[in-house]
């Protein structure tokens, strides 16, 4: 029997529209916007429920909260789990973007693209390094909940991540780019491996945020900067 994996991105947050970069520090949680999309997902997950049996959140504040609204939507507490962040982005968390291409010239945006060994800032993580750390993290759940639906709430990175991984690109396919919105759905059904068959990861739905339909603004509902750790 597979197990359904849902990962839900966080609603808008405070370090998308700054933008800052939202690490531990950095982050400080959802806007008024964001939450009314975590609002929207939440009437949506009650009138189209997920029969979920674990719920887990990513550690960081904008997903904390977001989670705050899925829970009850499945009905279920969520569990922490710090594997499931965005990208560590060292000693550039809480700096704006400007801040962070200035103080780090030799870290900014064209260093990651062309080197994804290349860590974002001092301390933090290389992209090859997240891909490891949050492809180990999703195998962990699939693996710990075998024949369950499992839903996760985390961010773009690790979204993209599944992507990358789901369809065998490494970390030198970074350069693949995806415009997902905040609170979107996606849905992988993974089967395990058999003495017939490999392990498959089937993508049943990806970035599915019709319940946004309902927000009443005349923004676009998507990130204004995409940077990696403000995902």
């Amino acid at each position: 029997m597979p197990t359904e994996l849902y990962l839900i991105r966080h609603g808008e947050s405070v370090a998308n529209v700054e933008p800052i970069i939202g690490g531990r520090k950095g982050d400080v949680g959802l806007t008024d916007r964001g939450r009314r999309q975590a609002g929207l997902l939440e009437q949506r997950l009650v009138d189209s429920p997920i029969s979920a049996d674990v719920l887990y959140t990513s550690t960081l504040p904008r997903a904390r909260q977001t989670a705050e609204y899925v829970s009850r939507g499945v009905g279920l507490e969520p569990r922490l789990d710090d594997a499931l962040r965005e990208l560590d982005p060292g000693a550039a968390d809480g700096l704006s973007v400007t801040e962070w291409r200035e103080r780090y010239p030799g870290f900014g945006p064209g260093r990651l693209s062309a080197n994804p060994f290349h860590e974002f800032a001092p301390e933090g993580e290389s992209w090859a390094q997240f891909l490891g750390r949050a492809g180990g993290a999703l195998m962990a759940l699939v693996n710990r909940h075998p024949d369950q639906t499992v839903v996760a709430v985390t961010h773009g990175g690790v979204i993209e991540t599944s992507v990358m991984l789901g369809f065998g690109l490494g970390a030198t396919a970074h350069h693949v780019g995806f415009d997902l919105l905040n609170t979107g759905i996606t849905h992988w059904r993974h089967v395990p491996s058999t003495q017939q068959q490999d392990p498959t990861w089937t993508l049943v739905t990806l970035n599915d945020a019709g319940h946004l339909a309902g927000e009443v603004s005349g923004d676009d509902p998507r990130q204004a900067v995409p940077t990696p750790p403000e995902e």
